[in-house]
């Protein structure tokens, strides 16, 4: 008698192997029926009840989330803040009928910790498209020296890992540096002679302003009459008074100081003029 074995054991199909459930953490609780009723509520100190509830028992989920970006340069305890932040939105924002909520909160966690990231925490601040170029030239120079004893790869070498090029990834490792600032009083020099950073910086030059200031006026000064011209050699070059100045030209002093009160407000209005509309 033939015997068909493909059913005489239990546990063995012919059919499609059916797929493994996905495994579940430990900080997945079943809150099925607490959403269930939190939708049912209407507004006001129930439904908010409900709502911490919930919150505090995803609450471990946020939290093991939030270890996933640590040592980044963030404590612990921020990044927990703000996964909690994104959590209360997934709660608030969560439609049962469109299936488990854990599968719809991680994501919705995990974006609002990347965007903490994104906009809070670059020293200075780069484009969107420099900061994925960034994360991409991280991850290659990662993953190339996870073997032991392999060399930095450079930026040859990042190019065709990533199929970006050099040029990018270039952009990418300036990014690199631009995530953390250095401070004004970091030691750059370990021995009695010690500086800061700061002390390499130059001030700023006051004589630069000056000659600004000499370029500005020197259109308005050769439209001035030559004898008002004359004046104002005599006053600020030759460093004549007033008085001398009268003298030498056969005027009074009060005429003098109106001429270069008017000459100097015309010059400095005719700068200033050119300046606007530059």
């Amino acid at each position: 008698m033939l015997i068909d074995k493909s059913t005489s054991r239990s546990g063995l199909t012919t059919g499609t192997p059916t797929t493994a459930p996905r495994r579940r953490h430990d900080d997945a609780p079943d809150t099925a029926q607490l959403f269930a009723r939190l939708n049912s509520l209407e507004p006001g100190p129930e439904r908010d009840a409900v709502r911490d509830e919930l919150v505090t028992a995803w609450l471990p989920m946020a939290h093991r989330i939030a270890g996933r970006f640590r040592e980044r340069g963030e404590s612990l305890e921020d990044l927990r803040q703000v996964a909690a932040l994104g959590l209360v939105k997934a709660v608030d924002r969560f439609e049962p009928e469109r299936g488990a909520f854990e599968s719809y909160a991680v994501p919705t966690i995990t974006g609002e910790v990347k965007r903490h990231f994104r906009d809070r925490m670059w020293a200075l601040r780069v484009p969107r498209r420099v900061q994925e170029l960034r994360n991409k030239v991280r991850v290659a120079r990662r993953e190339l020296t996870q073997t032991p004893g392999s060399a930095e790869p450079n930026a040859a070498d990042l190019a065709a890992h990533t199929g970006l090029t050099e040029d990018e990834v270039n952009a990418g490792l300036e990014a690199l540096e631009s995530y953390s600032a250095l401070s004004l009083d970091a030691e750059l020099s370990s021995g009695e002679d010690g500086y800061s950073l700061a002390d390499t910086l130059g001030s700023s030059d006051a004589s630069y302003d000056v000659v600004i200031d000499r370029e500005s006026v020197k259109a308005g000064l050769s439209r001035l009459p030559e004898r008002e011209r004359a004046i104002l050699y005599m006053r600020f070059f030759e460093d004549m008074t007033q008085s001398r100045i009268a003298d030498q030209l056969g005027i009074s002093q009060m005429h003098v100081s109106r001429l270069i009160s008017r000459s100097c407000a015309r010059v400095r209005a005719e700068a200033l003029g050119e300046r606007a509309t530059l």
